[in-house]
């Protein structure tokens, strides 16, 4: 197996939520996706919940009932979501929820009773949170998400403070935790990186302990940031920050495989 951890599918003419920040301006189908990971050797990928859908997660789920054996997907909740639901997205291929509050001021009480009830369902069927927002809310809000028992998988290098790197305190915070099985990182996206370099922080998360902990994303189709990026060049990156094969192969492979709970 070789997996794609993070990629998203939409269609321009779908409605995007009130307020959302960007709306798409082309299509990116399941079958165009499926036609990009035949041509680079990929066999399974999941699909992210994207922001400007919030919780209408109609799409990404058309895409896991029609190809159930290529695709997982993260889907976005409302609290008070009833158990039934959760038990369909689970029959349907969902492993996750997505909280993407990079870029909003008001954040969720990861403490409150509704979404620690959203938590106990995604630990009983063994699913994971993701996460992607700036270091400070990561920093507010990783106690209480590690204290509930789910899976962490932080988007995109766990997004430190650039200015600070691989010594921002909630990175080191990421590194301190990964030994413990419970937190998975994405290597994905270093143009959301704000120019800083993956480089030294792809070191620090596998001397920490990620051969086991890290798998690998495209990101695909680079919303707002697709400008010379392709899925060759994307996929190629990750032979620069990961330089020994074997350990690229337990990204790409064993270590997403167990992530999004696939089977050969």
């Amino acid at each position: 197996m070789r997996i794609d951890t993070h990629a998203h599918v939409f269609l321009k003419d779908y409605p995007v939520v009130a307020g959302a920040r960007h709306a798409p301006t082309h299509d990116a189908s399941p079958e165009q996706f499926l036609a990009v990971l035949d041509a680079h050797g990929i066999t399974h990928a999941l699909l992210t919940a994207t922001s400007f859908y919030s919780t209408d997660n109609t799409l990404l789920l058309d895409a896991l009932r029609r190809y159930p054996t290529r695709f997982r997907g993260t889907v976005m909740l409302a609290p008070g979501t009833p158990r039934s639901q959760f038990e369909a997205l689970d029959r349907a291929g969902v492993v996750g929820i997505r909280y993407n509050l990079f870029g909003i001021d008001a954040l969720p009480d990861f403490d409150s009773p509704d979404l620690q009830a959203i938590f106990e369902e995604a630990r009983r069927l063994d699913w994971h949170i993701e996460f992607y927002g700036e270091a400070p809310k990561l920093g507010q809000l990783f106690d209480p998400l590690f204290a509930s028992g789910v899976r962490i998988v932080l988007d995109h290098f766990a997004r430190p403070d650039v200015a600070l790197g691989t010594q921002c305190p909630v990175f080191q915070r990421v590194l301190r935790a990964l030994p413990s099985g419970r937190v998975w990182v994405k290597l994905s996206a270093p143009y959301r990186l704000a120019g800083a370099d993956p480089r030294p922080l792809a070191r620090a998360l596998m001397d920490a302990g990620g051969d086991t902990q890290l798998v690998w994303a495209s990101d695909w189709p680079w919303t707002q940031n697709a400008a010379g990026l392709d899925y060759a060049r994307v996929l190629g990156w990750l032979d620069d920050w990961v330089p020994d094969a074997s350990t690229r192969a337990r990204i790409l492979g064993t270590n997403a495989a167990t992530l999004l709970k696939l089977q050969d």
